[in-house]
């Protein structure tokens, strides 16, 4: 069994119906179901390692995967012009990031610019982790990102908008190198999003904890750990956090380009 585990049933001890899925595939958004992964589709790992979740074939600019590493597995990534993120969910692991060597423990991440070779070797327990990665944005007089290595438990969480019950982690400095952000949400019990947004932005996300009620556009979708959820630019979105535990989730969004700028950058991959 590889590393990490993965939730069957939103309701426990309440089996769905064969063939049944709570996989929504959408124009504008899409929910993953956990119980429908299927592995493969990442070169640089093993075939049962990685969980392709977000990709250009559903209409995004972003890539986002999952990787399970078995004890002393390893595998990794670097496509020339494409930046990537990757945060640890569970397990240890040494990274190698452009020849450089860090370990990680599970809450850890790190960024890396475009083209940057990285390569992951798990623990003895064995290593989770969760990747987003795109082509970098270039734009005229400003240089790309520098690597960044950083803890979870370093990041303030801040109030989102004055809510105490809803803090925010940015994980990405909100600098002009950047294109890319990645923030950490958690949501006490029955705290929410303060309205439905809608930007220009598209997010890629991770439930990582507890569960809740996800407003895509017009529908509205029961939420929990291990659900990825993908929300093209304009998307209405809202959240609620359910249940006797708090709510946790990581997602993407492109900032920093004009909106005429082509997002997906010189490094765009055919």
């Amino acid at each position: 069994m590889r590393a990490g585990t993965v939730r069957k049933e939103f309701i426990a001890g309440r089996p769905s119906p064969p063939g049944s899925t709570r996989t929504v595939l959408g124009l504008r958004h899409a929910l993953l179901d956990p119980v429908g992964h299927v592995r493969g589709g990442v070169p640089g790992f093993a075939p049962e390692a990685a969980v392709v979740l977000i990709s250009p074939r559903l209409g995004a600019g972003f890539v986002q995967f999952l990787v399970d590493l078995r004890p002393g597995e390893a595998g990794g990534s670097g496509l020339p012009g494409v930046e990537g993120f990757l945060y640890l969910l569970a397990g240890e692991a040494a990274a190698e990031l452009g020849g450089q060597p860090v370990l990680l423990a599970a809450g850890d991440f790190f960024f890396t610019p475009p083209g940057m070779a990285w390569r992951l070797r798990a623990g003895a327990c064995g290593a989770r982790a969760v990747v987003f990665e795109k082509p970098y944005a270039r734009r005229p007089g400003i240089s790309e990102p520098p690597l960044l290595v950083g803890r979870t438990g370093e990041v303030a969480g801040l109030p989102f908008l004055g809510d105490p019950d809803a803090l925010l982690r940015t994980f990405l400095p909100e600098d002009p190198s950047f294109d890319m952000a990645v923030n950490l949400f958690e949501f006490r019990p029955g705290a929410s999003l303060p309205f439905v947004e809608a930007h220009v932005m598209e997010h890629g996300l991770l439930m990582l904890e507890g569960r809740g009620i996800y407003r895509l556009e017009d529908a509205w979708y029961p939420v929990a750990a291990g659900d990825a959820i993908w929300m093209a630019p304009y998307c209405p979105q809202w959240f609620a956090a359910l249940g006797p535990t708090p709510a946790r989730y990581l997602y993407y969004k492109d900032v920093g380009r004009h909106p005429l700028e082509d997002g997906r950058g010189e490094g765009k991959i055919a």
